[in-house]
């Protein structure tokens, strides 16, 4: 498909710039195809799902993975360096996209400082170079060591749309995190979980709704715009993910129990999806996806999904178009900017079902 059938206008007033308060206070669209909008909160998540139900949460944790710093070449003048982390490779090793990566030679060394002096600087070397910014760091420390080193030189690396127009502050270190956030390594959000506060995570339970957790590092590739023309052009980043081998059974139990799998965000889509067979079947999964999803796909594992609203032409507007329908989007798209809905990762958030071609047929 051409990627301008993605398209859309969305005023800049739209864009949010900061969460509400509280979070499960925001607005929810549910959207069915075939059926009128309805205008919702988060907070009555619990009254539009049913008993044996199961909601599926990334429970990845964002890192201060926005670092500034200079190359410390012998004989060079020093070059500032800003990379933002986005794939864990070992523990001493991440690829970044950097601005200024032209400047910048396998070999170099550069050294990372925060607002706190007594911080010190964060050292790394240059490994490698790809396309698009990606090079490749080694640091000087490791595991535990560099998170904490990093959690004293970082910032937390908000969006595109929100750094351009305000800076990042001592709000953000908790907005930009999820109540239920526990394994560092994302440098993006996981913003449908954004919504959940424990008051609401209570209700659900009380209702008999069902809590499962699944971890999906989400990289700043998510933000990458899509520069082909053709989606069969595009090539996604690769994030890593995990899910247990308890967790993969409960989630089948649910759904042979007659019960529906909810995705909170893309994020817990994409690797259940990356996780589940032909048949339907999720299965443990631990290492790398960079599963694509665009109209014409078949949902295997998916029933129902959690999700805010999109940018245009971005690879998380062609997955919800996969899900719900273009059409039908578009329709709810157009609804939501004109009911005055709040946009992207501090924006309100949608429920949505699945249009009945885009669901994997059962086998008897």
């Amino acid at each position: 498909m051409q990627v301008s059938d993605f398209d859309f206008d969305l005023p800049p007033e739209r864009i949010a710039l900061r969460p509400v308060v509280p979070r499960d206070a925001s607005r929810l669209l549910v959207v069915r195809p075939g059926v009128p909008f309805e205008n919702r909160q988060a907070r009555d998540l619990a009254d539009l799902l049913l008993p044996g139900d199961a909601l599926v949460f990334n429970d990845t944790r964002v890192i201060p993975a926005q670092l500034e710093g200079r190359r410390d070449r012998p004989g060079a003048e020093p070059v500032h360096i800003s990379a933002t982390l986005h794939l864990r490779e070992a523990p001493d090793c991440w690829r970044a996209f950097v601005k200024g990566a032209r400047k910048l030679r396998p070999g170099d060394r550069v050294l990372f400082s925060g607002a706190d002096p007594a911080a010190g600087p964060l050292a790394a070397i240059v490994t490698a170079k790809g396309e698009e910014g990606d090079v490749g760091l080694r640091f000087d420390l490791a595991g535990p060591a560099l998170d904490a080193a990093l959690a004293a030189v970082g910032h937390i690396p908000l969006p595109p749309y929100i750094a351009a127009r305000r800076a990042e502050d001592e709000h953000d270190r908790a907005d930009y995190q999820t109540v239920y956030a526990r394994e560092n390594g994302a440098v993006a959000a996981p913003t449908a979980g954004l919504h959940f506060t424990p008051d609401l995570l209570a209700r659900l339970e009380a209702r008999g709704i069902g809590r499962h957790f699944v971890t999906l590092h989400v990289g700043a590739g998510t933000f990458l715009p899509v520069k082909a023309e053709d989606t069969e052009h595009h090539r996604m980043h690769a994030e890593i993910g995990h899910i247990s081998a308890e967790t993969a059974k409960a989630l089948n139990a649910v759904r042979a129990g007659g019960g529906r799998v909810v995705a909170v965000g893309t994020t817990s889509l994409r690797l259940l999806e990356s996780a589940a067979g032909e048949d339907g079947i999720i299965r443990p999964f631990r290492g790398a996806t960079d599963i694509f999803i665009t109209p014409g796909y078949r949902f295997r594992a998916v029933d129902l999904l959690m999700t805010n609203f999109h940018l245009p032409k971005s690879t998380l507007f062609m997955l919800v178009s996969a899900f719900s329908g273009l059409d039908t989007i578009r329709a709810a798209y157009a609804h939501a900017i004109a009911n005055g809905y709040r946009f992207y990762s501090y924006g309100d958030t949608s429920l949505l079902h699945p249009a009945a071609e885009s669901r994997l047929a059962k086998k008897d």
